[in-house]
């Protein structure tokens, strides 16, 4: 499998890496990388996912604006929205920040969806700040998405989502994955999250790995499984 890289052309959208594994993509990933990273944290995964003979996708991986950070002492940092408070088993957080972010998301579905990409074959994926925000926006948008990748996460806003989830995405197909000696984001921060999507009716694979707050070949090959398996069903 061949990949293409390609500069993001349009200046009112984040700036992003973007690989392509075709000429004419049919999927789009829109992959949020964590907390002080960037863009590049997760393009080495592409290679990784077993996806060569599927139909041609686009993965997007921006980079997130750099804002002071007040858990880290303000240091300035790439970060999708501010972190308050930093405590093992909860957080608080700017929800202002977080909604501007999903705003800053949602520009990058609707390029995908001028580049011919439809909403219901586009995923959202987030590695732990990154997946915060892939939570919220995907299950408040208005369009059905084809699914969501929560890495190593938790949901920040859990008021907003309950108040906001769109019946586009009720059943919306979700993968969320946690490292059980995770010692930034607590495995209960992610099981809660489970638990919520749960009593909202979705029914989330949820994978646990002996790891700690990362992503491991196991893991990235479970993902690539489920790429396939959720396309195979478009």
């Amino acid at each position: 499998m061949s990949l293409f890289p390609f500069p993001s052309p349009a200046q009112e959208v984040l700036p992003a890496i973007e690989l392509q594994t075709g000429d004419a993509p049919l999927f789009s990933v829109i992959w949020l990388h964590g907390l002080g990273a960037d863009g590049s944290d997760f393009a080495p995964v592409v290679p990784e996912l077993g996806l060569a003979g599927q139909p041609g996708i686009r993965f997007v991986f921006p980079h997130a604006p750099e804002i002071p950070v007040s858990c880290n002492g303000g240091y300035i940092m790439p970060a999708w929205y501010d972190i308050i408070s930093l405590e093992p088993h909860s957080r608080e957080i700017d929800v202002a920040g977080i909604l501007h972010s999903r705003d800053a998301l949602r520009a990058l579905i609707a390029r995908e969806n001028a580049r011919g990409v439809p909403c219901e074959h586009i995923f959202l994926a987030g590695f732990s700040q990154g997946g915060a925000v892939a939570y919220v926006t995907a299950l408040t948008h208005p369009q059905r998405l084809a699914g969501l990748i929560a890495l190593s996460t938790y949901l920040p806003t859990p008021q907003v989502v309950r108040d906001e989830a769109t019946e586009a995405n009720r059943n919306l197909a979700i993968f969320a994955a946690h490292g059980t000696v995770d010692d930034v984001v607590s495995p209960q921060l992610g099981k809660a999250a489970r638990d919520f999507l749960v009593e909202l009716g979705h029914r989330p694979a949820w994978h646990e790995y002996p790891m700690p707050h990362s992503v491991c070949l196991e893991e990235i090959a479970d993902i690539g499984a489920w790429l396939r398996e959720r396309m195979a069903a478009k």
